[in-house]
């Protein structure tokens, strides 16, 4: 049985509405190709740039609770935000983050990491360095490559020691093509 569009879109909006969500989500396009976005009630907890949404579906079930549904009012504002950003017109996101489910050393990475200014970088080891263990530039490295909130929590403006493009979870062509639009070489439309 198929529902009618506006009845299905009027229970997601209600099960949101009524807090009965563990996970809300929406797919979005963006400049860098398509995003799965996703929020709890307490932040934005997801963006992917691989939106297999079963695979990533499952993923936040695991993490946040079984009740996961296509919303896309909760996100609204994560995708407007995202919109800013790439137009050129917004620098910094102003939106609550859900990093619950991490491991501690991994959330105080990613702490960090949004201290990083928009156009500038850092290095895994510079990183490692502000969270207390200047010799874990290997593990800030992998805390990042699992960075569930990217382009948000800015794991593109890590370079390699030497300043070279390395681990991106989204890929070199992403994490050039967003270190070039903040830098004002590129325009993303």
């Amino acid at each position: 049985m198929t529902l009618p569009a506006s009845l299905d879109e009027r229970f997601r909006a209600r099960a949101a509405a009524d807090g009965l969500l563990d996970v809300a989500y929406d797919l979005t396009d963006s400049p860098v190709g398509p995003l799965l976005l996703a929020a709890t009630e307490r932040g934005v907890c997801r963006i992917s740039f691989d939106p297999d949404a079963e695979r990533e579906l499952e993923a936040l079930a695991r993490w946040f609770g079984a009740r996961v549904l296509r919303s896309p009012k909760p996100v609204d504002s994560l995708r407007r935000e995202l919109d800013g950003y790439f137009e050129g017109a917004r620098q910094d996101f102003d939106l609550p983050v859900d990093l619950t489910p991490l491991p501690a050393f991994q959330r105080l990475v990613l702490e960090e990491l949004a201290r990083v200014p928009y156009g500038e970088t850092s290095t895994y080891g510079g990183l490692a360095a502000r969270v207390g263990n200047p010799r874990a530039a290997r593990a800030v490295g992998g805390a990042l490559n699992r960075n569930p909130i990217p382009i948000v929590l800015p794991c593109h403006r890590v370079v390699g020691a030497g300043g070279s493009l390395v681990g991106y979870a989204g890929g070199l062509d992403r994490k050039r093509a967003l270190l070039e639009l903040e830098r004002g070489e590129l325009r993303l439309v």
